[in-house]
């Protein structure tokens, strides 16, 4: 016979281990009755940095070329400045009422919803998922091209630079696809935490070696190329000109687009702190990190090649030795941009499949999970059929549309265009003053207000020069016939 007290501690141990833990648990559960999450200073960052540089760092030496060395950085600044604070003020949005125990807004819609209400709900959603979609297009796009650059370089240098080495993009895009369609299966956001930091390494990967080439080819030549104005009229014409310059400035608003996520990555960080207080910090910790490469990467590049400063800067350089070392930076262009691809993807995946949730909650296809269990790995596998088909379409439709307009630099610049003003600017504006309760004609309303208004001529004028780059290229343009 056991012992009596033997048999309680074993049977208060079997009690323990089977018990479920109560939603009102703090210690497994948010006040949300949410699972506690787990989000630090560290991967808030990492996921902003991921988002951040992105495609936009290669196209910033094309842009600083059409801008001049005083428009070009001062245009850059001036993006690094307005994303930082109306993003700022944006993270105060993302508790309704009380900063620290009001409601939380788990999207941006979410916010726009709880604190602004009516049709600018639509509009908002409208444009955040559009404008999602699009990177994801512009994301396919610039990884292909990178897939391409490790090819083309490789057959340049074996021929000893005979070779042309033309191909077509279009089995590259697949390429990506695949993978994509693969990692999209990852069941939410706050599972791929670890993707964003692997992508987050990538970016410094492939900056660094950009900016090293930079600066190594400004030392063998012994000058710094450009002008203080930017491309000279003769290079291109006075049209050209003013309509690239506007592209230039939608190449750089791309490059700072990541307000559209950051209440989605701000609901992924613990708390306390309070997850505002958390997320000023790693916002402004990425964006001056990001800054100083943008500067840095987009000033070389130019400085390395005037004039003609390539729209991507990596794949520009593919004809330039040492060869092995570019094709490192491309393969982590591509790694990054697999990982970017999903921290974007994940927001469109959640409101469909919320929605369709809500919109069939008795369907088998809609709602059941199979387990599937993995070798090696604690936990089994949650497989959703409708997660699997719609997820799927998604990823399908971003590579058809990338193969019918792989026009790099131009969607990037209408993306900027696109998504900086309303996203970045008009509704983190107005939120805020709904729920700080700014007075109207105050000082401070003024002054916001003014912002908004200056940061929509700027998007309308940028999203002007790529439209017609759009039309331009169009011209000369076959469906799925385009080789570089």
């Amino acid at each position: 016979m056991c012992d009596n007290s033997v048999t309680a501690n074993l049977r208060q141990v079997f009690d323990v281990s089977m018990t479920i833990p109560s939603h009102n648990d703090p210690n497994f559960f948010d006040d949300d009755a949410r699972v506690k999450r787990t989000g630090t200073l560290c991967t808030a960052s990492a996921h902003i940095i991921t988002a951040v540089i992105g495609s936009g760092v290669l196209s910033l030496a094309w842009a600083i070329a059409q801008l001049g060395w005083i428009a070009g950085p001062a245009v850059m600044l001036l993006f690094s400045f307005v994303t930082y604070y109306t993003s700022s003020l944006l993270t105060d949005c993302y508790r309704t009422g009380d900063p620290v125990s009001g409601k939380r807004n788990y999207t941006y819609t979410d916010a726009v919803r709880s604190i602004l209400g009516g049709n600018k709900v639509k509009a908002c959603g409208m444009i955040q998922y559009l404008n999602l979609f699009g990177i994801s297009v512009g994301y396919t796009i610039a990884a292909s091209i990178s897939m391409m650059a490790i090819k083309r370089s490789n057959c340049f240098h074996n021929s000893g630079g005979k070779n042309p080495c033309h191909m077509s993009s279009n089995p590259y895009m697949i390429m990506f696809g695949v993978s994509e369609i693969l990692l999209s299966q990852i069941p939410d956001f706050d599972q791929i935490w670890w993707l964003s930091i692997v992508a987050a390494v990538m970016s410094f990967t492939y900056s660094g070696i950009g900016l090293g080439l930079g600066i190594a080819k400004v030392a063998a030549t012994g000058t710094f190329k450009g002008s203080l104005t930017g491309i000279s009229i003769g290079t291109v014409t006075q049209a050209q000109k003013i309509w690239r310059s506007l592209q230039a400035i939608g190449d750089i608003a791309f490059a700072y687009s990541f307000s559209v996520i950051l209440i989605e990555i701000q609901d992924t960080v613990k708390s306390p702190p309070a997850e505002a207080k958390t997320m000023k910090k790693a916002t402004k910790l990425s964006i001056a990190i990001t800054t100083t490469f943008y500067m840095l990467c987009g000033s070389m590049g130019y400085a390395s090649f005037g004039d003609f400063a390539p729209g991507n800067l990596l794949t520009g350089f593919g004809f330039f030795n040492p060869f092995w070392l570019l094709d490192i930076a491309n393969a982590a262009i591509i790694i990054h941009l697999v990982g970017a691809y999903q921290v974007f993807c994940q927001p469109i995946f959640a409101f469909v499949e919320k929605w369709a949730t809500r919109r069939w909650s008795g369907s088998y296809f809609v709602t059941e999970e199979f387990e599937i269990p993995i070798p090696g790995y604690r936990y089994p596998y949650k497989l959703n059929m409708f997660r699997l088909v719609w997820r799927t379409g998604f990823v399908v439709s971003t590579t058809v549309i990338s193969m019918l307009l792989p026009f790099f630099n131009d969607v990037v610049g209408i993306l900027g265009a696109l998504g900086f003003w309303p996203l970045t600017v008009y509704f983190p504006v107005e939120m805020y003053i709904r729920q700080k309760k700014i007075s109207k004609w105050s000082s401070r309303w003024v002054c916001l207000k003014m912002l908004s208004m200056a940061c929509l001529m700027i998007s309308v004028v940028a999203g002007a020069g790529s439209i017609v780059g759009v039309i331009l290229d169009l011209k000369v343009y076959k469906p799925f016939k385009t080789t570089y």
